[in-house]
Parts: C-alpha cells; sequence; structure tokens
C-alpha cells in the first residue's frame, strides 16, 4: 500500500471517544521526523537571543518548507498546511495546546495525559479534541515550559509549579507520581488584565463595594483576600493592587510571578527551588524577611502557605501598613482558622491567645471569593476584623451576597452583592486620612449601580 493510501484511509477512521478523527500515525511519523530534522539544521539558532520572533519564525518557516519539499510526501494542501502549523507550534510554541493558548475564550487548560485535554470555557470544563502523539511528545511540551523559568523537573524533582511568559500558571506532574500521564494544568492569565470596571460589569461585586475596597487600599488598610481554589483570588488581588498609589514602594512576593501591577515602583520577588544537590532553596519566608529590608511602603504576598504568615502579621503590625495578601479557605472566619494554623507553622510555641491578638492587630478586612455552581466567581463577603472580646476575634460583615434571590431559568444566580447597613469602625481612620465614604455606599440592600469607580 502506498504511502498516499495509507494517509487516506487513517484520515478516515473515527475517533474513539473524544470527538474528531483519530489521529493519523503516518502522520505523526512524517511530523516527528521533519521536527528532529529542523532541529539538527538550525540548532543553536534556535535559542539565539539576538533573532527577532519574527525572523526566527521566518527562519523556521523556510527549513521546514525544504525539508518538505525533499520529503516528497504526496499531501494535499490541507494536510500540509495543518503539518507546518503543527511542527512551527511544536518548535517555536508549546505543541498542540499552543491554539488553546491563543483561544481567548479558553480559562484554563487541563492535560490528564497524552490524548486526554480538558479546557474551562465561561466557568464550564469540557473535553478537547487535541491531542498529543504519546507521552514523551508531551513531556517534551512540559520540559520546555519549566526550562524558560528556570525551573526543572525529573524523576528526583517529579512535581512543578511555574509560569508562561504571560504570567499564566502552570503545574506539571509526571511519573512516576503521575500514573497514566504526565499532567499538565496551566491556568490562563488574560492578555489585558482584568480592571475593577470588569469585575462590576461580570457582577463579581458592584460599584459601591469597589469604591469601599478602593478607599480601604488607598487608606493604608491590610487586607486578606480569602477563598478557595479557582476562585478569582489572584485577580482580585492584581485589581486592589491596582488602587496603591504610584508614588508609594511596592515590593511584591510570589512562588511563580502572576501578579501585573502597572506602577513604576514595583520590586517583584520570586521563590527559588532548591538546585540538583537540593540546596539553593529560596522560600517566601526568605523573601518576606528580606522585603523588610527593601524599605518597602507596601508588602503584597501572593499567597500565604505556611510559616511566613508569621512574618506578614509581624509586619503588618510593626508599620507596613496596607499589605495585600491571599489564602485558602471557605468563608471568613474560616480564614481566621487558617491564619492561626499557618502562623503554628512557623515553629513558635506561641499561645493560641497570643497569636489571636495578632490576626486580630494585624488584619483589618477579609475579602471572600466564591466559585458558584453555575461557574460564575463572586465576592460574597466583606467582612471587618474588629478586634478582641475574650478569646475570640470578632467580626462584622459590611458586605454580604445574596442568596436568597435563586437562580434563573439558565441556572444563573439572581444575587448580587448588598450592604449591611454596618459603617464599619475603621471608617474613622480613613476620613483621618482625608478619604470620606458617603452613607450611599453603606445603605442597606442597595445594588450599587453600574458607575465605574474613580481613581480618586
Amino acid at each position: 500500500m502506498s504511502l498516499y493510501q495509507r494517509l487516506h484511509e487513517a484520515n478516515q477512521v473515527p475517533a474513539s471517544h473524544g470527538g474528531g478523527l483519530r489521529r493519523d500515525p503516518i502522520m505523526d511519523e512524517l511530523r516527528l521526523r521533519i521536527h528532529t530534522h529542523l532541529i539538527e539544521e538550525l540548532g543553536p539558532i534556535l535559542y539565539d537571543n539576538r533573532l527577532s520572533g519574527e525572523d526566527l519564525r521566518r527562519r523556521v518557516h523556510e527549513q521546514l518548507l525544504a525539508t518538505l519539499a525533499q520529503e516528497r510526501a504526496p499531501l494535499s494542501a490541507a494536510d500540509k498546511a495543518q503539518l507546518i502549523q503543527e511542527v512551527t507550534d511544536d518548535i517555536l510554541g508549546y505543541g498542540p495546546i499552543d491554539k488553546l493558548l491563543r483561544d481567548d475564550n479558553v480559562s484554563e487548560l487541563m492535560v490528564n495525559g497524552p490524548d486526554m485535554v480538558y479546557v474551562e470555557r465561561g466557568g464550564r470544563i469540557e473535553r478537547d479534541p487535541t491531542t498529543f502523539v504519546d507521552s514523551d511528545h508531551l513531556r517534551r511540551v512540559i520540559d520546555k515550559i519549566v526550562s524558560q523559568v528556570g525551573r526543572r523537573i525529573d524523576e528526583s524533582t517529579p512535581m512543578v509549579d511555574a509560569r508562561l511568559p504571560d504570567g499564566s500558571r502552570v503545574n506539571a506532574v509526571i511519573q512516576p507520581l503521575a500514573i497514566g500521564g504526565p499532567f499538565l494544568t496551566i491556568r490562563k492569565f488574560s492578555k489585558d488584565p482584568l480592571q475593577v470596571d470588569d469585575l462590576i460589569r461580570f457582577g463579581s461585586l458592584n460599584a459601591h463595594a469597589a469604591r469601599f475596597l478602593q478607599a480601604c487600599v488607598v487608606g493604608k488598610l491590610n487586607v486578606v483576600v480569602s477563598g478557595g481554589t479557582g476562585s478569582g483570588k489572584t485577580t482580585l488581588l492584581n485589581v486592589l493592587s491596582s488602587f496603591i498609589p504610584p508614588d508609594e514602594r511596592i515590593v511584591t512576593i510570589e512562588d511563580s510571578k502572576e501578579l501585573q501591577l502597572h506602577q513604576d515602583h514595583v520590586l517583584s520577588l520570586e521563590t527559588r527551588p532548591p538546585n540538583v544537590e537540593g540546596r539553593g532553596e529560596v522560600s517566601i519566608r526568605d523573601l518576606v524577611k528580606n522585603s523588610l529590608r527593601m524599605r518597602p511602603d507596601r508588602i503584597v504576598i501572593g499567597e500565604c502557605r505556611a510559616g511566613e504568615t508569621l512574618d506578614m502579621l509581624q509586619a503588618m503590625n510593626t508599620g507596613h501598613e496596607g499589605s495585600l495578601t491571599t489564602l485558602h479557605a471557605n468563608s471568613p472566619r474560616d480564614s481566621l482558622a487558617r491564619l492561626e494554623t499557618l502562623v503554628l507553622m512557623a515553629g513558635f510555641d506561641l499561645p493560641i491567645r497570643a497569636i489571636r491578638e495578632q490576626i486580630s492587630g494585624a488584619v483589618d478586612m477579609i475579602v471572600q471569593l466564591s466559585r458558584l455552581r453555575d461557574g460564575s466567581r463572586r465576592v460574597t463577603h466583606i467582612t471587618e476584623v474588629q478586634g478582641m472580646e475574650g478569646d475570640v476575634i470578632t467580626l462584622q460583615d459590611v458586605f454580604l451576597f445574596d442568596f436568597s434571590m435563586g437562580v434563573d431559568e439558565k441556572g444563573k444566580f439572581r444575587g448580587h452583592l448588598k450592604a449591611t447597613g454596618v459603617r464599619p469602625k475603621f471608617t474613622e481612620k480613613l476620613a483621618d486620612q482625608g478619604i470620606r465614604l458617603g452613607p450611599e455606599v453603606f445603605a442597606p440592600g442597595d445594588l450599587g449601580g453600574r458607575r465605574a469607580v474613580g481613581r480618586g
């Protein structure tokens, strides 16, 4: 049977699952052969930083056409175009998932092995027909992603957190931990970071709540953004950080750089994993301690996960007001319990009352996010930390999401964020700084309109 006949027959066999046509092994073999030949021919040019992206793409395209001509494979115009696109994506991009990364409707990619890819669109997870040739193909893409940010993944380090050049969050797990893997998860970041007006338009919060949050950030209150996985904590932290005045010195601390601040005076710090010998690790806690020597006006910590929480609370209590961070918790009250647990992870045997006094003295406000059943991400609580009553930290909700409004015929929640009518105690502190909030902000049950928030 000729190559043409084998190509034709393979393309006619339907996929057994996942939709679309089954991957053609002949085309895969041809693509791999051309890919390998291009790597050998172009060599160091692929890693020459002096070449612009456009020049590199042109050189790859020219060599690809020349290699394809030598193969003399009887390909249709559509097959040839597909082959050129796939090889170009493999060499210059991230292979089969490149088109998904370019798709603005896709917010998250979940690769559960070479032949199983899921994506999130509009808050809903769905199967995508995209596949890799085999596990080695997927592994090469993972290696390319993690090496770009100086990370590594191998049998001694089979899990890694990394990021794409645009800040998108990447997690990869390989064998022997990933049974049937490798596994790759990418949480995409918008090319244009969401602004507060976008959150208002999406219904994540209303204009009065946004104005209130803006006043709290400008007034240097310490804010904790709390929520579950994928609830939008980093997005909201980005929005809150955008309210920081441009004349302040900001130090950001993250495991993998994700925050996208547009102020000029921003210093971004990122952790470093241990090297092959298990040395050289720089943790979040190390960076928090070092940041205190960098004369910051604000410290923004991407997420508190361990003992660095104690250092953050101490910084908030000793002059570094207006700090921001996120943590995983399902309610404002749960977030306090989580803070206590994280402080204990610092390794000091502190009494619970002392820890709670640290928390109540440091944290002014908790903003709770939830990912609702309809796929939307909403601010459900904006809660003031009022202080201690006995051994208990007292909380007061300033804004609450109204779940009592039910859902519409499409399953979307009709509710929105409403003021409780309570004016928080720290408004006096804000007033002392010339930041005044009118009574309409705290009017109970008010939707708050759709008016954009100013930068004043």
